[in-house]
């Protein structure tokens, strides 16, 4: 590392600085701070956001950390603030056990109901009450491999911003287009573009490889336990089900998501 990047780490050694108190805060919380700014970690997680074109405010380095720095500074804006801690003062605002020891701040890119929805094709999911973290990410993640244009986190859902969603989406929640909404906006807005609104569920439901797929579509992804509210269902367009040994009493919301993904994406480039 050069002297002039050494330079720019400012070593902050107290537990109540501002910004320290901030990641803390947005790591405790696992929503956006005040301001709008999510706590990510890892070197993977923080080079994905910089690549994805989001702004960070702020980059934490623990003293056990600070060989990565050499690495990320030259990645980083010169209005980043680059800041070095003791590795307690650093463990006292992460989540994990055995931090890589460097951490962000970054501004989320949250996207509106109609950003979503504009496009002659879209293939959104909704989000209704998925409450793990890694379940949504999961979601995430496959949804951008499978060519989703979107995800609706609507009531009960696990924030999109939380950290533990951010690293099980392995950095797709940089790229994929997120909002928040209610699902009486969401399902109203949906159908006045045209979309067919179809949900995951056994009840009264065809077989997924007999579901049509393509044009203007919205797959509702339910809770873990409870499925997709039955309110919901009663709005869904159809019901599709994913046929599995008797064995297995339910898939993840996560996996079933993924199948489906891969199924509308396999219809929908014939």
């Amino acid at each position: 590392m050069t002297e002039a990047n050494l330079d720019r780490l400012r070593p902050v050694s107290s537990r109540q600085n501002t910004l320290v108190k901030e990641l803390r805060s947005a790591f405790q919380a696992g929503t956006p701070t005040n301001d709008g700014h999510c706590a990510l970690e890892g070197v993977k997680i923080i080079e994905e956001a910089i690549r994805s074109s989001w702004k960070l405010k702020a980059v934490f380095f623990s003293e056990a950390g600070r060989e990565r720095a050499s690495r990320l500074l030259p990645q980083l804006s010169s209005h980043t603030e680059t800041l070095l801690l003791p590795d307690d003062v650093f463990r006292s605002a992460v989540l994990t056990e055995s931090p890589q020891g460097i951490a962000a701040l970054a501004k989320i890119r949250e996207h509106s109901l109609d950003d979503i929805l504009r496009g002659t094709d879209p293939l959104i999911v909704i989000a209704a009450g998925i409450q793990d973290p890694g379940n949504l990410g999961t979601i995430i993640r496959s949804a951008e491999a499978f060519g989703a244009t979107g995800l609706v986190a609507i009531e009960g859902t696990v924030n999109p911003f939380n950290p533990k969603v951010i690293r099980g989406s392995a950095g797709s929640v940089f790229r994929l287009p997120l909002s928040k909404s209610s699902s009486a906006s969401a399902l109203q807005s949906m159908r006045d573009k045209g979309l067919r609104i179809l949900a995951t569920s056994s009840h009264k439901s065809i077989p997924l490889s007999e579901a049509d797929l393509t044009g203007p579509l919205a797959i509702l992804i339910g809770n873990e336990g409870a499925g997709v509210p039955r309110e919901l269902l009663s709005q869904a367009t159809q019901n599709i089900g994913i046929p599995h040994s008797q064995k297995v009493e339910s898939l993840n919301a996560g996996i079933a998501a993924s199948v489906v993904l891969y199924e509308c994406a396999r219809q929908r480039t014939k």
